[in-house]
């Protein structure tokens, strides 16, 4: 009922509601310029400290300090990445790398995909105590273990090795929560009771079933593993020596001396990222791939 001297309420538009019932559900939505022109400034703004390496890469060190400093690639560019190649032994310092990120990545995925496994689907007496306990390593701060870890490792005999920096971080607590929490969403109860109707153990549950639906964020996980064993410096700067470095052990000595050269520290820099833009290059769609499954499953 409408008051006197009003127009009467407008009549019910069934296919109106129906078309914006549907806005939203399942379509994407257009940016206009302004949403490109921001992608366009955030996407530069990611590019400028590569392209910056780039550049100081390929001059000398005058030019490098010259203000304003260049903005375009110089001739040195060969010349500064062979000699940072021949003062810091970066060959022997990338393949101790590679086998570094590898076997700690290799290691998490194994590790935390099992542990990630029981404690979202099995049932066992102090599974959330276990957990609790887990989460709360998170927040002891890693330099709190460095001395006793390190009088551990020169016990074992391990000093300047790459045991003493692969074997303390084969499982971590974040891979494990993150794997968990994936796998609440992505792994029904009902697969795995199918498969047990059929006969299969808990080996072939975890080979068939829980490794296909945990490969999403085996990639998300294994990119994040391998990116942080790749670029840490801390304790691998404790526990190995000059004779056999990572490749970040190595670049911190091109600039350990008094006037360290900026071209050639800025030229091992390059050498150190190219690795992870072809590991990003070749797994890149997975990793996406992996990163939208999460998000759909959350």
């Amino acid at each position: 009922m409408t008051a006197p001297g009003l127009p009467p309420a407008p009549l019910s538009d069934p296919a109106g509601r129906r078309r914006r019932l549907q806005l939203g559900a399942g379509q994407q939505l257009k940016g206009g310029p302004y949403t490109y022109l921001a992608l366009i400034v955030v996407g530069l703004g990611s590019l400028f400290p590569l392209y910056w390496t780039l550049v100081a890469a390929s001059h000398d060190q005058q030019r490098v300090l010259d203000s304003p400093p260049p903005l375009i690639p110089g001739g040195n560019l060969f010349s500064n990445l062979e000699a940072a190649w021949e003062q810091a032994n970066l060959g022997k310092a990338i393949v101790n790398s590679f086998i570094v990120s590898a076997s700690i990545t290799a290691a998490t995925l194994f590790f935390c995909t099992l542990a990630g496994y029981a404690f979202a689907k099995m049932r066992f007496r102090g599974r959330g105590a276990l957990m609790t306990a887990v989460i709360a390593t998170l927040t002891i701060p890693p330099q709190l273990s460095v001395v006793p870890l390190f009088m551990m490792m020169s016990d074992i005999g391990w000093g300047g090795k790459l045991e003493s920096v692969i074997f303390p971080t084969l499982v971590g607590a974040f891979g494990v929560f993150f794997m968990r929490q994936y796998l609440l969403e992505a792994l029904p109860y009902e697969l795995i009771e199918a498969a047990k109707m059929d006969g299969a153990n808990n080996l072939r549950i975890v080979w068939n079933v829980v490794l296909p639906a945990a490969r999403p964020a085996m990639m998300v996980l294994g990119m994040l593993t391998f990116v942080q064993a790749w670029n840490d410096f801390f304790w691998p700067f404790l526990a190995l020596n000059q004779e056999n470095p990572t490749l970040q052990v190595a670049l911190g000595q091109l600039s350990a001396s008094y006037t360290p050269d900026q071209s050639i520290v800025m030229a091992g820099a390059l050498i150190s990222t190219l690795p992870l833009l072809v590991v990003f290059v070749v797994f890149g769609k997975q990793i996406v791939g992996g990163i939208m499954a999460g998000a759909v499953k959350g």
